[in-house]
This record gives C-alpha cells, structure tokens and sequence, in this order.
C-alpha cells in the first residue's frame, strides 16, 4: 500500500478529524486514524465511539489498496513540523510498518491492524429521516444555540441541540434552564415532522469544518445516531436518547414593557458594571424609567459598587429587574443586531431579547432569560 501526498493537505484533513479523538479513549485503537485507500481515494476516520468523523481525500499517486491504523498523536506532531512538500507513505501491512519519506529523511511509525478498530454504525432504512440543509443554514443554527446548552448530568436532553424539522421551516433550540435560545430558519424545510437531539461534541465538530462547504448537506438520522454528509466529510454521531422539555411553553407570550437599546453600548456597559458585582452571584441589577436605563451591581463585602446610565428607548412601566451578568454578556455576544430589543412583562418572569433587525428575512432569533432575586 503506497501514496504520495502534499504534507499541509494531509495536515489540515487530519487536524478537523482528531477533534474527534478522546484523550481518555478506553479502546487504545482509538488513539488512532484509520486510512483506508481505495483506488485513488484515501479515506481517513477518527472515532470516540460516540462520535466518528470520516474525510476523504483524492491522491494522484497510489498503488496497492489497504487499509491500517496510524497513531494519531506522532503523525500530526510530525507533520506539523513540514514545510509543504510531497510526502510518500509506504505501509507494509503485512508488518503493520508505516514509512514516510520526505525530501531529506525518512520516518517509520508502527501501526495497528484495521480490524481492530470499530465498526461504522449504518442508518436504519425504515425509521430514517432526511433532509437536505445549506452549510450556512446548519453552521448558523448550531452557532447560535451552542453557547446555551447545559453540562447537566441528570438530565442529558439539555446538553444538546435540540433540533425540529417541519414542513414550514427548521428550529434548532438549546436551553440550560437559566437561558434559552430559539433560532428558526423559514427557508429549510422538510418533508414531514420529525426531531432529534444533537449532542455537544459533534455540534462542535460541524461548527469546525461547515464554513468550508460549499454543497448542501445530507442529514439523516434514526433513533439512535445522526450522519451528516459534506463533500470531503462525513460525521456519524450517537444522539441522545429522550424527550426534549416542551420550550415554548416556559416562553412568556405577555411582554407589554418593551426596551430598545445599542447592543454594543450595553454590553460595554455591562462588561465595566460586572466587575463590582458579587462573584458568587453576577447579579446586575438594570433600573427603568423613561427613556434611560440604570445598570448597577454591588458587593457588599468589599463594599464597592458601580452604576451607569444608558438612553434608550423604553416603553412601559418603571422596574427594577436583575439577571446573572455572565449569561447576559453570552446573549448580547450571539445576537449579531446593532439594536437589540428586550421585552419584559414583570421582575419575576424570563426577559426575552431579540435582534431589533435582521439582514435574513427568513431567520427568527428569540434568546431568553430567566431573572435573579434581587435582594432589597
């Protein structure tokens, strides 16, 4: 089994699929990719079991197909140190020797028989669900929910994406009980009513390699596991198992008090208020009334305090509400508006923010939060 590959190409394909590899594998074959080549196609995969990433690439130079386990950690570490320059993989797979050679040296890796590693599961043709979504579809609506989702061992629903598909339109939602964000897209659509919960990991896989497709991208998925297929990748993943809460309910539909406000103003604001509020809690406390908004935070044992005014416009009655200022700054950090408006209905009740303008008519952004006691 021999090839010849650019040493930067093989580098960037390898560096998206080891994202993939655990530091804490139990399986010590998942320390490594796994090449496969067939004609002039090489096929790498990288897997945690949970996860598993597959990209491919065409060679020119091939010869004898095959397929063995590289470990990943030397390799990437060796070609990172390569200027771009072709490399020549020579594998014995009867001794399980790599060899590379480069312009000035030679490199020999021990690899591991191919059989041993996992085998790729396969999507069940009769509970299969499909659809076709734009590579900016997808990378927007995990983009714009991630941040929200949990690390909530007891309930593990929480900790992905949940993700809707319906004839009118696809919604992609994320909540950690304090905050919670819906970002729905009119221009994707399905061809009838189904769901699934995207785990973390592979959400942050997507994210990495879907700014360079081009091509829309297959997403279909059973019960149990989810496969995307992109040009060059392929990600299968295992979903998480269970019914996502009911999030249009705990979504207030009374909100007579509404606020407009420069996002970037307020989140300079809040960035310089936060600091002098407590470390156990965050609180911010924002004051309304008229068109000026006051936001204050304190820490009562090192007796320091900080407020600042901002305009804005404000239409309803004066109230005095607080929130957890971290998760504030992460919701006025996703939302991607000049403006932002914030529509309240009472102290006690979740804010809702949204972008006050859209550049995509076809998107819905909706970010809530729930607010903190304030202590009088």
């Amino acid at each position: 089994m021999k090839f010849v590959v650019s040493s930067t190409d093989l580098l960037a394909h390898l560096q998206n699929v080891s994202r993939v590899i655990s530091s804490k594998n139990t399986l010590p074959i998942l320390d490594n990719f796994l090449f496969k080549l067939d004609s002039n196609e090489l096929e790498i995969t990288a897997s945690d079991l949970e996860s598993t990433l597959i990209t491919r690439m065409t060679l020119e130079n091939t010869s004898d197909d095959g397929s063995i386990a590289v470990p990943a950690r030397i390799l990437t570490d060796t070609l990172k140190e390569f200027p771009e320059q072709p490399l020549t993989f020579e594998i014995n797979l009867a001794k399980l020797s790599v060899v590379i050679n480069s312009e000035n040296g030679k490199f020999t890796i021990v690899g591991q028989n191919a059989g041993d590693f996992p085998q790729i599961p396969t999507v069940k043709a009769d509970t299969k669900s499909s659809i076709e979504l734009l590579p900016e579809v997808l990378n927007t609506g995990i983009s714009k929910t991630l941040f929200a989702t949990a690390d909530d061992e007891l309930r593990p629903v929480m900790n992905g994406i949940f993700i809707e598909l319906s004839t009118d339109d696809v919604t992609f939602v994320a909540s950690d009980a304090h905050k919670l964000v819906r970002y729905k897209r009119t221009d994707a659509k399905a061809d009838a009513s189904s769901s699934f919960i995207l785990p973390k990991k592979p959400a942050s896989l997507l994210k990495n390699v879907l700014p360079g497709e081009e091509n829309p991208v297959k997403v279909e998925f059973d019960d149990k596991n989810a496969f995307f297929s992109m040009t060059e990748y392929k990600l299968i993943c295992r979903l998480v198992e269970g019914n996502y809460p009911s999030y249009n309910s705990v979504i207030p539909t009374e909100n007579p008090n509404k606020l407009s406000i420069d996002r970037a103003e307020f989140y300079n604001t809040l960035k310089r208020v936060a600091v002098y509020s407590n470390q156990a809690s965050n609180l911010v406390k924002l004051a309304l009334k008229g068109n000026q908004m006051t936001v204050s935070a304190q820490d009562i044992d090192f007796s320091i305090s900080a407020y600042e005014r901002l305009n804005c416009q404000y239409e309803g009655e004066d109230m005095e509400i607080g929130f957890k200022s971290t998760f504030l700054l992460e919701i006025l950090s996703n939302l991607t508006s000049p403006d932002v408006i914030v529509e309240l209905s009472d102290p006690t009740r979740a804010g809702i923010l949204l972008p006050a303008a859209s550049d995509n008519e076809a998107e819905d952004v909706l970010m809530l939060l729930m607010p903190m006691m304030i202590n009088a």
